[in-house]
């Protein structure tokens, strides 16, 4: 008898729950085709209720963690960049004292998203690295999913920067406020009149093999035009140099070093930090050259390369 009552009150108990639920799908139903409406690609019933399905990404989230590749044989800056979709001034950024050329078996940091890879060094701090990269605090720390206290010596990480806006100065300014992660040209609508590489021209001394090379791109202008700075950064040398006259150096915010030859005169000192499009001199003769014209060298860890193409000229 007991049994036969156990019975009873489950088959009692799920006729009810199936009736149940089929009554309130109808009435789901009834709600969105009476006085909910569509806003968007999103369905909202009457009593404000989203009963639209969500969808949920099933592709992974990329990886937060630094990139260690190891050089090939041939590989170049621009290779290495190409194959991961960065630029190559990212690959200088994560790789303080990076020398060229490329030798196969070193190991080069990268960042899995536009940013740059950092070790921690003494006196960092979530702030200061915060202030250096343009990112805040919370960006720091939750993208790499570490705690302040856990932000010591020796940790690398990633700190993801936005493209659009790029590293900031010690001075917490935008480096590059006019064009981020690209390089602007000193002499706008001026015209490059000799580009980076072997050449001809008898005065180029020698490099790489070649008899005579250009180091740089010439960019014509009339004595006395102002010359502006194509990266921020800070100003770590000026004065007279042989080959290049009276010259500007600037360590932009990549780690890249731009050298403004042949100049007439100087606007800016050693320490100065330089933003983008900022006057640091005047065109002129100096050095190693035939007729006013500045000569724009690009170097990374003391080599030469080319800083084409130039947004401007």
């Amino acid at each position: 008898m007991v049994l036969l009552i156990a019975i009873a009150m489950s088959g009692y108990g799920a006729v009810n729950l199936n009736n149940s639920l089929a009554a309130r799908a109808e009435a789901v139903d009834a709600r969105a085709a009476g006085e909910g409406g569509l806003y968007g690609d999103v369905l909202v019933g009457r009593d404000s209720t989203i009963i639209k399905p969500i969808s949920i990404p099933n592709a992974p989230l990329p990886n937060r963690r630094a990139i260690r590749y190891t050089v090939k044989a041939g590989d170049t800056l621009d290779s290495v960049a190409g194959a991961f979709g960065i630029t190559f001034r990212q690959i200088t950024w994560s790789n303080p004292g990076l020398r060229l050329p490329l030798k196969a078996g070193q190991t080069l940091r990268l960042a899995p998203v536009p940013g740059v890879v950092v070790v921690v060094k003494n006196g960092d701090s979530p702030a200061s690295l915060a202030a250096a990269y343009g990112v805040d605090e919370a960006t720091v720390l939750g993208f790499n999913d570490i705690h302040a206290p856990e932000l010591t010596p020796g940790l690398m990480i990633v700190i993801p920067v936005d493209p659009q806006t790029g590293p900031n100065l010690s001075t917490g300014e935008p480096a590059d406020p006019i064009k981020p992660g690209a390089l602007l040209c000193p002499i706008q609508g001026a015209k490059i009149i000799q580009k980076f590489g072997a050449t001809s021209f008898a005065l180029e001394p020698a490099y790489g093999g070649y008899l005579h090379f250009h180091s740089g791109v010439d960019v014509l202008a009339e004595y006395g035009t102002p010359i502006v700075a194509a990266a921020g950064g800070k100003v770590t040398a000026t004065g007279y140099a042989d080959y290049f006259g009276l010259r500007v150096a600037i360590t932009d915010s990549y780690g890249l070093v731009e050298i403004y030859a042949h100049m007439s005169d100087v606007a800016v000192k050693v320490g100065d930090s330089i933003q983008q499009g900022q006057k640091i001199g005047l065109v002129g003769s100096t050095g190693l050259s035939v007729g006013s014209h500045l000569h724009l060298q690009l170097e990374v860890g003391g080599m030469p390369t080319d800083p084409a193409p130039l947004i401007g000229c």
